[in-house]
Order: structure tokens, then C-alpha cells, then sequence
């Protein structure tokens, strides 16, 4: 069989029906503004069917007020307090913006209150955070989930159904790229890159920033599979501009027959967000969201992802069905999944500062 046929077979079956679902809007408050994906979220999803927006908080009074009224909220919407904003607003979820080092926090406030939680990549700062988070989660009974833009990427979802069918055969190596040229290079809020820059509140630069999702994808690939060891070397290369942090990041994580090669980067000359898996017997390298390119035989092809089946192709639906209508957790965003990326994040830390392989096993 052509390997395009076998692609075609194999995400076929992702396209089946999850059923029923109830046509209820998620009520969401927004908590934080001074992650600059906010706004493309507000950008696009502002009006979305799938949520209601019924609060706002942000401790800075002066973004609160801007985005009021860029976004046309009402004056009751916003506040400077969380848990105002839960108790006067009752959502029944939050989606999160706050720097990394402000999620602990955050889902402790909401776990009390059986709020659940969407927050952006990545989970934590620290494996003690991460556990801390999982505790509040468990204990509140609630969802905490984590958004990477690569979790709807159909080309991730191709090369993870390839080695779940095993049409590569077993995993041996995969390398992923992650980053751009750096966030004061693109032009970020400034509020955005005071944090990023922040070995506090970021728990890195380019490492954490964008080493979660390589490790992220890993560990999906993975099943979960806890590695042997994690290394990592750290540079920067910019001091200029990132004095306090990391701009170039490369982790290798070992497992007792795989390791995957970790490429995060605030100096690609453009941005980047893509990784190849290796089998025994085959290879896929994923061409941004879309693409692949395929290698089982003698030669190479090119194929495009089909789309993913809903609810889990775009973070808004998927965190609508998890919270309404009970669908499964998706193993990308899972907190299992991010606790256990924390913990290599934090061991590539402690690696690239002592110059020495962190052994976890």
C-alpha cells in the first residue's frame, strides 16, 4: 500500500463521531493580560458561540482598562482580583494569561471554587509547581489543562497516528524545533516580554518558553513513558537583549531505547514550529500545521495531514466538550501529560546549570 493510502486509512479512523454534544456556550472569565497570546485569542475568538465571556481580571489597572475598551467589555466585567471576579461571575471555567510563575496560584483560587482551568503553555515553572497544581486540581475536583498551538496542528496528529499504527516502526529518534527569532525581535507587548525575560516568572528564556513543546510532544509520542535522563546546554547568545535568561536552548532526552533532540530558540532566522520522528523502519518530518514528509520505502513522499476530528482540533471546542460534555482528555494537554514536562523542564535546568546529565530513573 502507497504510503498516502496508509495515511488516508489511519487518520480515517480519527475522523469518526464523538456524538452528541449539547449546544450550551462555556462561561469563561479571563484571567491575566500580560501574555500577548490574549489577544489573538480576543482577536478571533471574542464572539465565539462556544463561550461566554462573563469576566476579566488583571491585576494592572491600566492594561484592565485598555482591553475594556479595545474589546467593548463592560465596566462590571472588569476586575483586579480574582476572586471577585469568581464569586461575582461564577464562570464555570477560566482560560489563563498571567505569567508562568502566577498558574500555581491561579488554579489553587479556581480548585476551591470548582472553576476549571485552561492556562497557556507552559504548565509551570517548576516541578515543585506542577505537583503543587496537580494536588489543587485533584483536590477541587477540576480540569487543568494547558494549551499548545501545536496540539491542533494536523501534522503532529499524522505523525502520532504513524506510530501508534506502527507503520514507522519503533521510535528511535525524534528532533523538534520550536521558536523564532526572539521576542523583542518580533515585536511582543512590552508587558509580555517583562516576563519572558524574567528567570522568575518565565523559568527560563527560550527553555521553558519553548522547550515544553518538544517535551510536550515527546512525551505524548511516548505514551506517558517517564525518561532515564535529561541534559540540556543553554546559551546566550544575546545578552544585549536577554541579560537574564537563556536565548538557545538544546535538551536531549534519553529513554532505554529512543531520545529525542529538543530545539528551542530565540535565534532562528525565522519562525519554526516542527519536528521529524524516526522509527526502526521509517521516518515522518512534519512541514508546519499542514504537511508531511513521509519516507517506508524507497522514496520520500509528500502528504497532507487530514484534519482532526473534533472537539479536538481547535482549544476552544475541545475545553467546551472536556468541561460540558465529558469528553476524554486529550493526552497533549492533559495535566499528567504537563506535569511530567515540568519535570524535564526543570531537570534540563538544573542540567545546563550544573553541566551535567539529570538522571530521573
Amino acid at each position: 500500500m502507497r504510503f498516502a493510502a496508509l495515511l488516508f486509512s489511519l487518520l480515517g479512523l480519527a475522523a469518526l463521531s464523538f456524538g452528541q454534544s449539547s449546544q450550551a456556550p462555556l462561561r469563561v472569565g479571563i484571567v491575566g493580560l500580560v501574555h500577548g497570546h490574549v489577544h489573538g485569542f480576543l482577536g478571533s475568538s471574542l464572539h465565539s458561540p462556544l463561550i461566554e465571556i462573563v469576566g476579566v481580571e488583571e491585576a494592572d489597572a491600566k492594561l484592565l482598562a485598555a482591553a475594556g475598551e479595545k474589546y467593548g467589555f463592560a465596566k462590571e466585567m472588569l476586575f483586579t482580583d480574582l476572586d471577585a471576579m469568581l464569586e461575582k461571575t461564577h464562570p464555570q471555567a477560566v482560560l489563563v494569561y498571567t505569567n508562568t510563575f502566577d498558574h500555581r496560584r491561579v488554579v489553587e483560587i479556581c480548585a476551591k471554587r470548582g472553576v476549571h482551568v485552561m492556562m497557556e503553555k507552559p504548565l509551570a515553572v517548576s516541578y515543585e509547581d506542577a505537583l503543587a497544581i496537580q494536588k489543587a486540581a485533584k483536590s477541587g475536583k477540576i480540569h487543568a489543562l494547558v494549551n499548545y498551538e501545536t496540539s491542533w496542528y494536523p501534522s503532529n496528529h499524522a505523525a502520532y497516528e504513524m506510530v501508534r499504527a506502527g507503520a514507522l516502526g519503533d521510535v528511535r529518534k525524534v528532533v523538534i524545533h520550536d521558536g523564532h527569532e526572539g521576542p523583542k525581535e518580533i515585536n511582543v507587548q512590552p508587558e509580555f516580554l517583562a516576563w519572558l525575560t524574567d528567570p522568575k516568572l518565565n523559568g527560563g528564556g527560550a527553555l521553558f518558553d519553548f522547550g515544553c513543546y518538544g517535551a510536550d510532544l515527546m512525551t505524548w509520542l511516548m505514551d506517558g513513558q517517564r525518561p532515564v535522563s535529561v541534559t540540556a546546554v543553554t546559551q546566550t547568545i544575546k545578552p544585549e537583549i536577554y541579560s537574564r535568561v537563556d536565548d538557545e536552548a538544546t535538551i536531549v532526552i534519553e529513554y532505554p531505547k529512543a531520545q529525542a533532540i529538543v530545539q528551542a530558540s530565540w535565534n532562528w532566522p525565522f519562525g519554526r514550529k516542527d519536528m521529524e520522528v524516526y522509527g526502526r523502519t521509517g521516518y515522518a518530518i512534519t512541514v508546519a500545521r499542514d504537511d508531511l514528509r513521509v519516507r517506508t520505502g524507497e522514496k520520500e513522499e509528500s502528504v497532507r495531514a487530514k484534519a482532526v476530528a473534533a472537539p479536538y482540533d481547535d482549544e476552544l471546542r475541545y475545553f467546551r466538550a472536556v468541561v460540558l460534555d465529558g469528553v476524554a482528555e486529550d493526552g497533549l494537554s492533559s495535566l499528567g501529560t504537563n506535569v511530567l514536562v515540568t519535570e524535564i523542564l526543570d531537570a534540563a535546568r538544573k542540567s545546563a546549570e550544573t553541566g551535567r546529565r539529570v538522571k530521573l530513573q
